[in-house]
């Protein structure tokens, strides 16, 4: 995998961490919040699964910015 691939990797991965946190302040607003929006995170983080095992894959783990 390129150096290219991978930075593409890890720009998916950030906006996916984004989506990730911005359904849980939804969630985290509603009392009684529907299956719906757990089963969107659930999507939401098996997908970052996937981006870190194929990063893992090609050898380049993802770390943090602040790494």
């Amino acid at each position: 995998m390129t150096a290219s691939e991978c930075d593409d990797l890890n720009r998916a991965r950030d906006a996916l961490t984004r989506q990730r946190s911005a359904i849980a302040k939804r969630l985290s607003g509603i009392e009684l919040a529907p299956v719906s929006m757990a089963e969107d995170l659930t999507r939401v983080l098996l997908a970052i699964e996937a981006v870190d095992r194929a990063l893992s894959d090609a050898g380049r783990p993802h770390l943090p910015a602040e790494m």
